[in-house]
């Protein structure tokens, strides 16, 4: 097991074990499947790996402390990390407003935004704009 000791990431081994299954899971599929099976691939890698998670994962988002709306993560990782997966060959300024909207909603200071595309697995870590701790050390 690789040790990785950087202070200047934030959750560094678990997002390195993320991102470990989601090769784990292109390496086996390939490319071409809807984000549903992949979810479905990655929920049982996860749980093969020992990694906790949960699956479309409701937030609330709240206006002058009202419920106004819910956003669903696809999965919550060992209540840390937001992964959002996606398919296809780039990424969209839309994934990353999703995912910033998230962290934001949340109050947590990490994401992956990961896509499946013809080339293999892309992935960018996303940090909350709102979280100033995460962005120091990041």
């Amino acid at each position: 097991m690789i040790k990785l000791t950087r202070s200047d990431l934030v959750e560094p081994e678990l997002s390195y074990k993320i991102v470990g299954v989601l090769y784990d899971v292109y390496n086996e599929l390939g490319f071409g499947h809807r984000e549903i099976v992949y979810g479905r691939a990655l929920a049982t890698a996860f749980s093969k790996a020992g990694i906790k998670f949960s699956e479309q994962v409701a937030c609330d988002i709240r206006f002058d402390n009202q419920i106004v709306g819910k956003h669903f993560f696809d999965f919550l990782v060992e209540n840390r990390i937001i992964l959002e997966i996606k398919r296809g060959d780039r990424f969209l300024k839309n994934n990353f407003n999703q995912v910033v909207s998230y962290l934001q909603t949340s109050h947590l200071p990490l994401a992956i935004l990961a896509n499946f595309t013809s080339n293999g697995v892309s992935f960018k870590r996303v940090l909350n704009p709102d979280n100033q701790t995460a962005i120091r050390n990041s």
